[in-house]
This record gives C-alpha cells, structure tokens and sequence, in this order.
C-alpha cells in the first residue's frame, strides 16, 4: 500500500469531514424525540396500561406468526461479538409447501457474494477508487477485495468504526461493512471456491400444490433488518457496491462515489456488451434525486467557487473535475475519466503530484474526493441576474373555496410556511431574525387572490394594510402593480399577516362560482418572467371561466376503452403554450387541489403545467376541512421551506461506450440529446436516466456517470450540483446480477410505465408489466441459476422482493384494473415520474405496525439515542389481529385501522381517558391528543419518525375504524398480498409468474400480441422494442 501513503491519514479533512480515524463519530440517523411538552424515557407511567392487556384471549382470533429476528447467514472468522447481527432462519421445507411449483433462490451475490478474483484494471486508470469485484472466502465483507487485493482503499480507514474485526480481515471497518442480507431460497448453489457454505435448505418436491404464505419473500423483512443494521452501521460509498434498501434511512460516508441517495444504478456492475445485458433482462439506468435531503450526521455538501475561471472541465465532453480523473506530467494534465481526453491544467489550479501521481493538495479539495459538490459558476452560466427566490401564492377564492372551507385551510397554510409559530406580534426580527426567518433572506413573496376576476395586492411595509388592485378583464392578462407586489416576509409581516387572515371574509359575502385559472397564471408568468420563481396555487373547483375554461371530459363512457388515454392527457394548445414559456422564464408550479364534492377538475389539464415545469400536484379529493386542514397546512409549509431551485437545466454524462437513450420525469426537452429543462426543481423531484450500447465496454476499466445540475438557488446564487457514481464492468452478466438494485430496477420500470400511459391502454400496460417480470425472472433461471428442478422457482438473491414490487405496481392506482376516478389516476401518475425512491417504495408497498402489541422499549429511544421502532408486517389480512390496532403508511397517507372489538384500555390510553367506544372517536381527528400515557407516547414517536423517511407528503392520521369510517376500503386496497384491486393475491401471482418461467424455458411460451406496442416502442430513444414487450 505504498502507492497512496498519505491517502486519508496525515491531510486535514475538509470543512468539517469526518475523520477518518476517529473511532467515535458524530454519525447517526435522525432520533424522533418526545413530542413537544413531553418528555418521557422508556418506562412506563404508573397509571399507564400495559400492552399486554390489549390483547384479547379470543379462540377465533386472527394469530400473526412473529418473524425471525435475523436472516444473516452463518459466517466464518467473525467474532463472536458480531454474531447477534449474524443468523439463519430456519427455511427448510419451503418447497414441500411449494408444491409442484417450489420456491428456489440463488445466492447471487447482494452485499458479500464471493466470486472469482478478476483481473487487475489498468494501474492509475481510475484515480484513487479501485471498484473490485468480491473475491475470497468470507461474505462477511459486502464485496470489498479480500487478501492481497485490496487495492488502495484496504489501509484508508483502518481504523474507522473498527470493533474486533477477525484476524483475516482487519483491514477494513467491520461496523461499516458486516451487513449481508440472508437467502431467501429452499436451495443455494454453492459459489465457487467456498466449499464450506452450507445449503440453506434441499429441494424437496410435492404434490400439494399448496404455498405456505409465510415462506415466500417477505417486503417488510428486507426492510427491517437493513434499517437495525444501518441505525448502527455507516454505508461506506466506495466499499460497499450495493445500496441500502430505499425506504431503509441511513448515513451515507461520502468516499468519492455520490450516495445512493443522489443516484442509483440498476446495475452497480455492468455487463461489458449489449447482448449480456439483454441476457439479464435489465434496464441499464440511473435515478436521480439531485436536491435530496441529507440525514442528520452526514455532511453538507460543498460549495467550491472558482471565480470567474469556473469550474476545470473536460475540453472534450465538457465533464466537470471529479474524483475519478487522473493526473499525470507531474499535474500538468488530467484525463478525463468520462472521454480519456487528456486536458492542460491552468495555472490557478495546478498543484505538484507525489511519485505515485497523486495530487499533494487533495484532501484539501472537495471536488477530488467526494462525490457530490456544488460549484459557484460565473456569468457564462447566466441566462439572467440570479436573484432570491420570488414565491407567489394564488389563492382561489371562489365560492367552493369558502363554502368548504377550503379557503380557510390555504390561509392557515401561508401563515404556517412564511411565520410558523412565532409570536405574530413581534414585528421586529431583532436578534433572532435568523430563526423567525423561514424563508432565506433574499427570497421575496407574494399574494394573488382570483375568481372570474385577479386581485393583486400591494405589500409594502409603510402600509396599513394591504392595497388591492383588480385586473377584470381576464382576456389580457397583466400585472397592475409595479412596485409593492413581491416583499420581503419579515418586514411586511403585519401587512401580510392581516391580509391573509382577513380573506376568508373579505369574500364570503361577494361570492363567485367560477374561477379563471389560466389567465391568472398568465398574469402571474407575467410578474415572474423577469426573474423567475414559484407558484403555488390553490383550486377547489373546475375552472369554467375566461380563456382556456376546461369543461368536463369525463362522463364515464371511456372507462375500460382505448379512449380512455385521452383522458390522461390534455389537448388544449392554450395551457400547453402556457406550460412551455414558464419553463423558459424559469418559472414553476404547485397545485393544492381539492375536489370537496367529489368533483371533477380535470388534472389531466391543469397538471400539465406543473410536471412540465418541475413542479407537483397535491390533491385532496373529497376534502373535508376539519380533517384535511392540518395535512395541507403541513404541505404547504414543506413546499415552502424544502430546499428549491429555479431556472434549472441538468446533463447527464457516461463513459465511452454507452449512451443516454430515454429520460423520464417531469420536465422539458425540447429535442433529444438537448438538456433537460426544469423551472424549478426541488429536495423532493428525482428523474430516471436510460442508457444504451454504442459501443462495448472495456472489463478492465469502470465504467463512469456523472449528473450536473445547472441551477438558481432560493437564495439568489447560481451553482452547479455534480453528483459521480462509478461501477464496475465485467465480461458476462453473472458478475452483474450480484450487484443489482432492486429499487432502482422497480423506479425505471414505473416510471416507463408511467410515460406510455397516453399511448397504450392499461390493460396493455399491466400485461407489459407481467410480461417483464417474466423475462427478468426467466432470463435468470435459464442463464445464470445453475442446475435446479424444473418445477422450482428461483428467485435472484437481490430481486427477491421484485414480483411483490411489480405486483404493488399493478394494483396501484396508476395501473389497477376497475373503475378508478380520472383525476386520482392521472394524479398518482404523474407523482409517479418524479417521485423519489423512498416514496416509490413505500407506495408500491405499505408499512404496517401493529399498535396493539408494541414491546415496553418501541417507540422510545436506546441506549445510543435511535429510536427503537417494531418490526413491520406483512400488507395481508391474514396478519391481522382480531382486536388490534394498526398504523398503515404508504407514504402518501396514514391510516390508524382499529378492529371492531379493540380494546377499551387501549383506546383511553392512545385518545384519552374519556374514549372507551369506537363510537366516541371523533371520525376527523387527524392527530393524536398529547397524553401522558406510555402508548400514546410511543405511537407519537412511531408517527414522528415515519414522517422524517417520506417524501413530500405530510403525515397526519385518518382513523379507519372497522365498520365505520369509508377509510376501511383504503385500508383494504392497501393489503397489497391479498386478492384485490382486480388483481391477483401475491402468493397466485408466483404461481402465474412461475407458470410461465417454465414455459419460457420450456419454449412454449407466448406472449399478448404487442405489435402495436413495438412499433411504438420501436424508435423511443433509442431503446430496444422487446424491452417492454
């Protein structure tokens, strides 16, 4: 290792990096605390019930069986201080319950498969990040090099986190490294040169034909177990190839490749040929979330400034400098690790190399060892001055908005993002100004009111109060006031503060049925189109008024046709126009849409707008003021203090040899290969990148991507975000299948889906699905599983929970079969394309917790200070409890379901001494009352920590309480294992897919006649027709 002898031990790190050697960091995931006014440590209150009373000894009761505490297999050379995170489960007999079918699972890999020693790549080729395949006896090590080839990262971090690592493997940190999901199967092919694996289980078959539910791969499992691992344990970006699952929080340890939580690959290692991918079945594709949140413990992200040199590039490809481009001629060239063209160094930026070519001022530059930095960029990069972020709120006024309260909740909204809880009294900032300040100090508001007519209204500070200006004649739209309309929040919070409160009433006698929409953005684009900025916009009604009044499309007559896709879409040119000159002004919106009544609002139409420009839909259909306030004033806070850009254009580049073929998100291009274009972009939007072969990759070199985001931030600064993310390439596609992302896989997929929803009909699209998770899952048995009983079915050691995803994904409400409102499947299409992967995740499959039977410790912080949260369990009916209560989150709502015969003590301690009755529940509640009981605290920090690991949707309770709330039917619809939603149970579904693997392998299987499709599919980017066929 003395090529590198100073690579992370005697250089500073920078601006507040974690020292390497340091044994104790400050890294831990976020802590749910006590609520507010409550602080409480794990024992119970003297008058508090236990848990165990809640439950009910009834003979007829539903039992769930209690699920392993570990499914790490046994492994060798590990001390015994580590073996509680090591186990087996017992999963023998998985076949006889199988049947003719069986369930078989191939070790494939996931964080510490063994393989053979690969040779090694060229020396210097990739900086200082050797991406080695695993190799060695031990799958203790998630992949990292074993023995003599640890390439230089072996002594980086020898003694980080470091807790009795075994004697053959001292070198690397043990805390940081020793997670490796177990198998799944009834049967694992020993890999090569690791004689002393035991077989997990033997094939056995029968002739039941029967599944035993309990045995098949479990969702809820996978997440658990990773999530205690990770709220102990780092992830490493470099020694660990494969990623933390989605809806599992962590703390990522930025080493030079960008963390999963910026970027995923489907294929942390890549088939070097375009023919061994096909042989996978595979999407080769990345996602991207570039302004994700970090995590309490990780470090913030750099922002490097040039001046007005910029930012070093690549003369060729235009790349910018990463961490994986070399220096040679004694650091007067790079090669840029995207093109291999050799660049001069300028003179600012030179610096001498070592003997081993290694730059001596390395550690003391972000850009060369982490993977995700931010550049400050010169004028060049301008499209206009950067100015703070100008916020614009229009709020619909008419008379469905009062009527429903509607109007009430918006108001309550605006004061809780601008002011939150400060004193509304206290005008004057003074010394605390930084924490009144919601909104950074360059940032500007603003306020629009609407109905047939627009009311801007001046907000000056020297006012009163506010002035209206009315513009009437909606046919020309434009902007009335040129001074006074955009402030500043904190010194005209009197002026705004009265105003907003006083609009419920100033329109509650004069009311006006129809809103005109459209000529109200076009007035708003108007007021921005100097500077740029977003919208947020309110809607309770269709707007039936002025130009580009929508009408109702829907009359159910199209449901189940092929015309239905024309509802799924928009064919106006005025709103389209509209849409495309506020992404040219950098200009975007977000709706808060509510259908009180059930309504139609034509989404379709008017969410155009807002995925074209980067912006979002909420939506509230049949909303309810009392019980869907708090969960709109909460969102409207979060849109408003998420981190945002504006004026955004983003470029994706990948080494020699592949190519981008296909983006999917929520954006504009306006022909392919140009930058995508985004009028703002937020922590919460990602985008899917595909690429395809033009060429064939060299085994012996990485292969390399890199995404650069070009954007203004809030608070008036242009940068760009460059995230790096690296990863192997191998001859054949076995070595890939080891290291694949499920979620990533499932994220491309979706959203693909998503994109063909105006072309194909949903019963195309849902047959599309299956016929590709038969592929994948074909395309492994027949090329990479070995020799295994024909009637068994094997699943990848890291795709396991695949077919339960792609089930979820059919019975959402994007996809399901049935009648479903327009608007609701159009909205959940649309959030779909630019969701993150955590909220993927957790709309195709739910998080459940029992409440009823917590454990005296849930819900209350450790010994360390993580919260303690149950295991989860599985989205079927057959696990729920007679009796029981339950809290189901898919990220998007939270349901609290309570069985009929619940208990009496447990609804006085979760609601309060005077709730011993279903019946006495107030059916709109939408949080829990603050009590001093031990299960009413440990359900609020349950609730808390939920709402920290989502996406963009606030977390409030709606009870659904059996028998009596219509919530119950999304209770249902959410059991995702069950037989609903017009699809199949999750066990039938693996006989289906099973069925049909064995005709494909058999080659007697046919697939639906999609020759339609492939003609489509044809010419899309570049993508081959098969692939969704």
């Amino acid at each position: 290792m003395s090529q590198y002898p100073n690579y992370g031990q005697t250089q500073q790190p920078y601006q507040g990096q974690a020292n390497p050697s340091n044994p104790n960091p400050q890294f831990r995931p976020p802590v749910a605390p006590s609520p507010g006014g409550y602080q409480q440590t794990s024992a119970a209150y003297p008058n508090g019930a236990s848990n165990q009373q809640y439950m009910q000894n009834n003979a007829q009761g539903f039992s769930g069986q209690q699920q392993d505490q570990s499914y790490f297999p046994p492994q060798q050379g590990i001390q015994p201080q580590q073996q509680h995170a090591m186990g087996q489960p017992d999963m023998a007999g998985l076949t006889n319950q199988m049947g003719g079918m069986g369930i078989g699972g191939e070790n494939a890999g996931g964080y510490g498969a063994p393989s053979a020693e690969r040779p090694r790549k060229k020396r210097d080729r990739h900086a200082h990040h050797t991406i080695e395949q695993p190799a060695g006896g031990s799958q203790a090590f998630n992949g990292m090099p074993q023995g003599g080839g640890g390439g230089p990262y072996a002594n980086q971090f020898a003694n980080q986190f470091s807790q009795g690592a075994a004697p053959a493997a001292n070198q690397f940190p043990v805390a940081a490294s020793s997670y490796a999901p177990g198998s799944t199967t009834i049967t694992t092919e020993p890999p090569p040169q690791q004689p002393g694996t035991p077989l997990v289980g033997m094939p056995v078959q029968s002739s039941q034909g029967r599944v035993d539910p309990e045995q098949i791969p479990s969702v809820p499992r996978s997440r658990d177990v990773p999530a205690a691992h990770f709220l102990e344990h780092l992830y490493p970006t470099i020694e660990q190839h494969l990623p933390p699952p989605a809806a599992v929080p962590f703390v990522a340890y930025d080493q030079g490749n960008a963390s999963p939580k910026f970027t995923r690959l489907t294929l942390n290692n890549i088939p070097a040929s375009n023919d061994h991918l096909a042989s996978t079945g595979l999407p080769l594709g990345l996602i991207l979330q570039p302004l994700t949140r970090l995590q309490e413990g990780e470090q913030p992200i750099p922002v490097i400034d040039y001046g007005d040199v910029g930012p070093p590039r690549c003369r060729r490809c235009r790349a910018y400098i990463n961490p994986f481009m070399t220096f040679r001629s004694g650091g007067n060239k790079f090669v840029c690790n995207m093109c291999t063209f050799p660049n001069d160094v300028t003179p600012e930026y030179f610096s001498p190399t070592d003997p081993s070519g290694i730059r001596i001022d390395r550690m003391q530059r972000p850009e060369l060892h982490l993977g995700t930095v931010e550049f400050m960029v010169p004028k060049e990069y301008w499209a206009k001055e950067p100015v703070g972020l100008r916020w614009l709120f229009l709020v619909d006024v008419s008379a469905e908005a009062i009527n429903r309260g509607f109007l009430d909740a918006v108001c309550e909204g605006i004061l809780n993002a601008l002011y939150g809880d400060s004193n509304p009294n206290d005008e004057d900032p003074g010394a605390n100004g930084a924490e009144k300040r919601k909104l950074p100090e360059e940032s500007r508001i603003g306020i629009v009111t609407y109905d047939r007519e627009v009311h801007f209204y001046n907000l000056s500070p020297g006012l009163s109060q506010a002035q209206m200006m009315v513009m009437s004649d909606v046919e020309d739209a434009f902007v009335p006031l040129s001074k006074g309309l955009f402030v500043d929040p904190v010194e005209s919070r009197k002026v705004i503060t009265s105003l907003v409160k006083e609009l419920p009433n100033m329109f509650s006698q004069v009311k006006s049925p129809d809103p005109a929409l459209l000529p109200t953005l076009d007035a708003a684009l108007a007021a921005l189109s100097k500077t740029g900025g977003k919208i947020i916009c309110s809607l309770a009604s269709l707007p039936t008024w002025g130009p580009g009044r929508l009408f109702v499309r829907d009359d159910g007559k199209m449901h189940g046709n092929d015309a239905e896709k024309r509802l799924f879409t928009t064919e106006h040119a005025e709103w389209k126009r509209t849409a495309n000159k506020m992404v040219e002004s950098g200009v975007g919106v977000d709706f808060f849409m509510a259908a009180p009544s059930g309504g139609y609002l034509d989404i379709a139409t008017i969410g155009h707008v807002s995925g074209l420009t980067g912006g979002e839909v909420y939506y509230y259909p049949n909303f309810h003021a009392p019980r869907d306030t708090l969960k709109l004033s909460n969102e409207i806070k979060h849109t408003v203090t998420r981190e945002t850009g504006y004026q955004a254009l983003m470029k994706v580049r990948c080494s020699n040899g592949l190519q981008v073929s296909a983006y999917h998100g929520n954006f504009l291009q306006h022909t392919f290969g140009a930058d995508l274009e985004f009028g703002t972009i937020d922590a919460d939007k990602a985008l899917a990148v595909m690429f395809s072969y033009d060429g064939k990759l060299d085994p012996r070199l990485d292969a390399h991507f890199q995404s650069a985001l070009l954007y203004t931030t809030a608070n008036g600064e242009r940068r760009v975000r460059c995230s790096n993310i690296v990863a192997s390439v191998s001859d054949g596609a076995m070595e890939g299948m080891k290291f694949v992302d499920q979620d990533a896989v499932t994220n491309i997929i979706a959203r693909e889906a998503a994109s063909r929803m105006v072309e194909r009909s949903l019963k195309d699209i849902r047959n599309a699905l299956t016929e590709k998770t038969v592929d994948i899952l074909a395309g492994y048995r027949k090329n990479f599983s070995g020799s295994h009983p024909p009637g068994q079915l094997v699943l990848p050691e890291n795709l396991k929970e695949f077919s339960m995803y792609m089930l979820g994904l059919t019975k959402s409400r994007a996809f399901k079969g049935g009648r479903e409102p327009t608007d609701r499947r159009v909205h959940d299409v649309r959030m779909m394309k630019s969701m993150g992967p955590t909220e993927m995740s957790l709309y195709l499959y739910p998080r459940i917790y029992s409440v009823h039977n917590l454990g005296e410790q849930d819900g209350f912080a450790n010994e360390k200070g993580h919260l303690r949260m149950p295991n989860s369990i599985r989205a079927s009916f057959s696990k729920i409890e007679e009796g029981g209560a339950y809290i189901v989150d898919n990220g998007q709502v939270c349901l609290l379901w309570l069985h009929a015969q619940v208990s009496p003590n447990l609804l006085e301690d979760l609601f309060g001494p005077e709730y011993t009755d279903l019946q006495k529940l107030d059916p709109f509640m939408s949080q829990l009352p603050v009590l001093e009981t031990h299960l009413n605290a440990q359900v609020r920090n349950i609730l808390q920590y939920l709402e920290g690991t989502r996406g963009s949707k606030a977390l409030t309770i709606q009870l659904a309480r059996q028998g009596l709330d219509g919530a119950e039917y999304e209770f249902a619809r959410l059991l995702y294992e069950d037989r609903n939603n017009e699809a199949q149970s999750y066990v039938d579904w693996l006989v289906h897919l099973h069925r049909h693997i064995q005709l494909e392998l058999a080659g007697q299987r046919k697939k639906e006649d999609t020759s339609g499709e492939a003609t489509a599919l044809a010419g899309f980017a570049g993508l081959r027709a098969p692939y969704w066929n």
